[in-house]
Formats: C-alpha cells, sequence, structure tokens
C-alpha cells in the first residue's frame, strides 16, 4: 500500500478516478440522500480500489455501465478515516457503480428545520465537505491529488431549489411531486470542493457571470451587500490572470453554517453575518474569490500543506483589497489579522508543532488543527518572499506557478523547488526553514504600518487615560478601523470601562458582527452582565466557529459566565452544526478541567 495522504485511503498505486456521475434523491423525512455514483477511470483497470467512506450504507457495487456485481467489503470504523470500501474489480473496468444511503448524522451535511430558516416554510439543506467530509456523502478518494470533474442530477421535493458548486445542465424529467436539477461541473475539482444546498432559495444577477443566491426574505439584502462582486473578479484577473471557472456565483446560507465562507467552484458559501447592510465584511467575498487561483486552481496536496491554500489566498486577498481600496486599507486588514494570528499561537501554546506551515498530521483530525496559523502565518511568509524579489517581480512569479500547476495539488516541497528554479537562493534570504519547519514565528516576521493605524492607535491609548477623549472621534471610525480600536484597548477591561464604552459608542445594537463580538467577548470577560442577552441571542442564533469559539472562552472567565456558557450550550448545541458543536465541546470541557483541581 503507498498512502500519500494521512487522512485518505486512496492509494497512489490502484486505480485513480477521472470522474463522477452521480444521482441523488433528498430525504428531508429521513435527512439522508440516496445516492448513486458511477466513478469512472482514467483507463480501464482491474485489482483492488480503496474508498473513503463514513456512515455510508453500501447497498451494492457492479461494474460501470453493466450488472455485473463486483465484490467489495467495508473495513473497520478509524476514527479519523472512517471506514474503507474495499472493491475488487475485474479485468478491463472501466469504472464502478455504487449505490448507497448516507447516515442522518453525516458531519459534512446539515438538516435544518423550517424554523431555523429565515422564512420559516421549508427545511433547509446544505454541505460542507473540506477538510476530509466528502466520504460522509459519497464513496470516494477523498483526497486532494484525485481531482474529479462530474456531473449531477438531484431530486428534490416541489418547492424546493437545488443548487451546486457547479454549472446548472437544465432540468430532467421528474415523478409528480419531484423536480430534478442537473449540473455538470467540466474542471476538475479536489473532492473538498464538492458542495450541494437544497431549500427555498432565489436568484438574483449581479453581472453577467455573478449571481447571488439566498432565501427570498434576504435576496434583496445579499444582492446590495455584494454587488461589487464582479469589480472584485476583474482586479484579481489583472493580478493573478484569467478566471478559469466561468462563473463566480454566491448562496448565503442560513446562520448555523460554520464558516466565513467556502470557496467551493462556481458556488461560494457565505455566512449571513456578512450581511452588515453597509458592505463592510465583504473583505470575505474577495478572500473567496481569491481561491478561485490560489486553493481551487493549484491546491494543496494534503492538509499536511494546507497553508499552500490559505496563506496564498490571505496574501491574494489583501492585493486585491489594495488594488480596489488602497494601501491604508490593505495594512489594516493585516494588523486586524495579527490579532487572529497572535489568539491561534496562544490557542496551541501546548502544541507548537500545530504552528509549523508544513504539519505533520497523521493521527490528527485536520479540523482539530484548524486555525489562523496556515492563513496568517502563511500569509506572512509569503510576503515576506514578496518583499525580497519586487512586488513586480513576484506578481510574474505568481503567474508563472498558476501556469505551471493550473488544476493540479501540490506539496510544499514541489512549491519550494519551483522557488528555488524562478529565483536561486530566495528561500535562504528568507529563512524559509523557520517558517516552514519552526514553530511560532520568525522574529523578522514582516510588519505593517501607516499613519492612519498610528491615528487608530492614538485614539486608544487617549480612551485608556479617561473621560476626556473624545467618543465623537471615534463614532467616525469606518467599521474596520473601530475593530481595530477595540482590539487595542486593554485585554482585561473593567465592568464600569464596559459600561462607558457601551454608553458612548452603542457596541451592544451593532449590526456589524465583527464588531459585535470583539465587544461581546471584552464584555464577557470582563463580567459586565448588561451584555449577557445579547451573547445569548448570538450564540443561539449563529453558527460561525470564528464567532463561537471565542465568545464561549470569553464566558469561561468569570463564574456567572460559566453558568450562562452551559445554559445556553445546552439549549442551542442542537441547532449547531457537527463542526461548531465539537468546537464548543472543547471549550467547555476546558473550562471544566480548569474549574478542578489537579485535573490537568
Amino acid at each position: 500500500m503507498t498512502r500519500s495522504d494521512p487522512h485518505s485511503y486512496f492509494d497512489e498505486t490502484q486505480p485513480r478516478t477521472r470522474d463522477w456521475r452521480l444521482r441523488l434523491r433528498v430525504d428531508f423525512d429521513r435527512k439522508v440522500l440516496h445516492g448513486e455514483i458511477t466513478l469512472g477511470f482514467a483507463a480501464p483497470a482491474q485489482g483492488v480500489l480503496d474508498l473513503d467512506t463514513k456512515g455510508l450504507t453500501i447497498l451494492s457495487a457492479a461494474v460501470a455501465g453493466s450488472a455485473v456485481p463486483i465484490p467489495h467489503e467495508l473495513g473497520a470504523e478509524e476514527p479519523i478515516l472512517g471506514r474503507r470500501l474495499r472493491l475488487n474489480l475485474p479485468p478491463a473496468a472501466p469504472g464502478v457503480t455504487i449505490a448507497y444511503e448516507t447516515s442522518p448524522e453525516a458531519v459534512g451535511l446539515q438538516w435544518l428545520s423550517p424554523e431555523q430558516t429565515e422564512g420559516k416554510r421549508l427545511p433547509f439543506l446544505f454541505s460542507q465537505c473540506q477538510a476530509i467530509h466528502a466520504r460522509t456523502l459519497l464513496p470516494c478518494q477523498d483526497c486532494a491529488v484525485a481531482r474529479v470533474s462530474y456531473e449531477a442530477e438531484v431530486q428534490v421535493p416541489e418547492g424546493f431549489t437545488a443548487v451546486m458548486g457547479a454549472g446548472p445542465a437544465g432540468d430532467a424529467p421528474a415523478e409528480a411531486g419531484w423536480r430534478v436539477f442537473r449540473f455538470r461541473m467540466p474542471q476538475p475539482i479536489p473532492s473538498y470542493l464538492f458542495a450541494l444546498a437544497v431549500g427555498e432559495l432565489a436568484g438574483k444577477d449581479l453581472s453577467p457571470r455573478a449571481r447571488v443566491w439566498a432565501e427570498p426574505a434576504s435576496i434583496d439584502k445579499a444582492a446590495w451587500e455584494f454587488a461589487e462582486t464582479d469589480s472584485f473578479i476583474q482586479k484579481a484577473e489583472a493580478l493573478f490572470g484569467p478566471y478559469d471557472w466561468d462563473r463566480f456565483d454566491m448562496l448565503v446560507l442560513p446562520p448555523s453554517f460554520p464558516f466565513g465562507g467556502m470557496e467551493n467552484p462556481r458556488m461560494t458559501f457565505l455566512t449571513p453575518t456578512l450581511l452588515a447592510g453597509d458592505r463592510s465584511l465583504v473583505d470575505v467575498v474577495a478572500h473567496e474569490l481569491a481561491h478561485s487561483w490560489t486553493g481551487n486552481l493549484v491546491t494543496n496536496a494534503t492538509a499536511e500543506h494546507f497553508w499552500l491554500n490559505e496563506g496564498f489566498t490571505v496574501w491574494a486577498e489583501r492585493r486585491i483589497l489594495k488594488a480596489i481600496r488602497g494601501d491604508e486599507a490593505a495594512a489594516l486588514a493585516w494588523t486586524l489579522g495579527q490579532k487572529d494570528l497572535d489568539d491561534s499561537l496562544e490557542r496551541f501554546r501546548a502544541q507548537p508543532e500545530l504552528t509549523l506551515l508544513r504539519t505533520r498530521l497523521a493521527g490528527v483530525d485536520p479540523d482539530d488543527a484548524f486555525s489562523s496559523i496556515p492563513y496568517e502565518k502563511g500569509a506572512r511568509f509569503v510576503v515576506a518572499m514578496e518583499r525580497s524579489v519586487g512586488e513586480a517581480a513576484f506578481d510574474r512569479f505568481i503567474r508563472d506557478y498558476m501556469a505551471r500547476f493550473r488544476f493540479q495539488s501540490i506539496t510544499t516541497e514541489t512549491f519550494c523547488a519551483f522557488v528555488e528554479e524562478k529565483f536561486p537562493g530566495l528561500l535562504a534570504r528568507v529563512r524559509a526553514e523557520d517558517w516552514l519547519h519552526q514553530p511560532g514565528m520568525p522574529a523578522d516576521a514582516p510588519r505593517f504600518a501607516s499613519p492612519r493605524l498610528q491615528e487608530i492607535a492614538g485614539l486608544a491609548a487617549a480612551w485608556k487615560n479617561g473621560p476626556a477623549s473624545s467618543a465623537a472621534q471615534i463614532l467616525k471610525l469606518r467599521p474596520a478601523e473601530l475593530l481595530l480600536f477595540l482590539q487595542q484597548l486593554p485585554r482585561e477591561l473593567s465592568a464600569p470601562d464596559c459600561a462607558r464604552l457601551d454608553r458612548e459608542l452603542s457596541l451592544t445594537g451593532r449590526g456589524n458582527y465583527e464588531i459585535l463580538v470583539q465587544w461581546l467577548c471584552m464584555a464577557a470577560s470582563a463580567g459586565h452582565e448588561p451584555v449577557f442577552p445579547r451573547v445569548r441571542e448570538v450564540l443561539s442564533s449563529v453558527g460561525r466557529m470564528k464567532y463561537v469559539r471565542p465568545l464561549y472562552q470569553a464566558l469561561g472567565k468569570t463564574p456567572a459566565g460559566r453558568k450562562l456558557a452551559r445554559e445556553v450550550f445546552a439549549a442551542a448545541s442542537p441547532t449547531y452544526h457537527g463542526l461548531t458543536r465539537r468546537v464548543a465541546e472543547s471549550v467547555l470541557a476546558e473550562q471544566r478541567e480548569e474549574a478542578v483541581p489537579g485535573a490537568r
């Protein structure tokens, strides 16, 4: 067996799948997908084929295009990998057709009741396959190196709309009470970019190649919020080359979606917490768009090289912002990102091996290793290289990089060899060994400064010195500037300080979730109980892990907060996505250990 990915049963010596033909029937009553998938091979094959599955019931397996059954067996359950599906292919098999059913507990699917949607009328389903959850939706080689194109038919009850991370290919005939949507993804993608959503949806065009989807009640708000999307695409193309995915459509999901965004090609998934009403949080769209080049076009080979996806994408996102809004906006974004990086470094202080860029994750669930480190540390490594050779030369390098590895999945080692080919000695100059293979941050990591950042720091320092500072000046700050102002206040404010802040700046009622959650964390940590109802409201309605983790952590700072955390989790956890529930459980478990002397 030759396994190149510690999180997959994929064996490089076995046949490699090239395409999928998929038929799905969505069963909202049982909360399962009834599926049939045909996996086509790059060439006729025979012998053993191992596929990844987790929670799937395998009903049958046959040679593609025939009724010839294929002997198969499911291996023992492994906690991270799931169960290996081993098939014994006869000679010259062009592919394999597998009938199966998902589990109601599939981590890659979330089934929402009508009450969890904005319209309150119909249930909702969405998928989230990153990092290794495609195997809970379908049997496959669930690893980034096995890229596939696919065609799909999705059968849904009448009144529902299905969308996928693929191009629409028209409707198909359906039995009474059902509707069948067809999709086609011609470009080869890794399995983690497979995406499906079904619900009561409306769409609105933003440009000839961009459309936003959302529940009908919020479609107009979403269309206004993301109206600048095509200008983002144009700026990105000017920087990185042609957009290779034909369309850039987006879907605003219900609030339980665990991420800010997911870069599924042709259908980016977005959290509704971005709908701030002032376009102040559309940087997430720039990030997901940037993935169209860095991540989707050139992909990390395994989760151990995740920084290749996210470090380059954060860098690319901020290059797009710089092109659209200027140097000050980019410097502000870099400075805000520093706090996320610092928080992640602190979180993994006892696991420094998870602060490396080139990680070793055998036996580690990639969801447990997820943090801002591959994003922010990785992006700063990219900046170190860019500053060493100059922006113009680095831009040419990026275009060459995209062209060389287009629609491929690569390792850190492959990337470094390419850098050395293009810029001999660059890796040594920027001390790449420290960035990639040492914990924490290099002492000479890039810094970001601007006159505006200094002004905001001055406002924060003045506020600390007492009421003589002008709240009027602070209220004039743009949303991202106000967020930075809050971050630069003392980490441990007193309850009277919190009361003053809220009185002067009306923070508890903010609609910008970045500002709101930063404030609620500060206030909850200080034991400022007037914010507890708002904390309860956010934790009961929003499943974005970026917000859920720090809010539960902040509540853990005081006895009253810990009591509230337990109450909220007991009531809200059934509505959380499985990934979010796991994060919240881990935070509460840490708090229980800290409350018991000698528990660690």
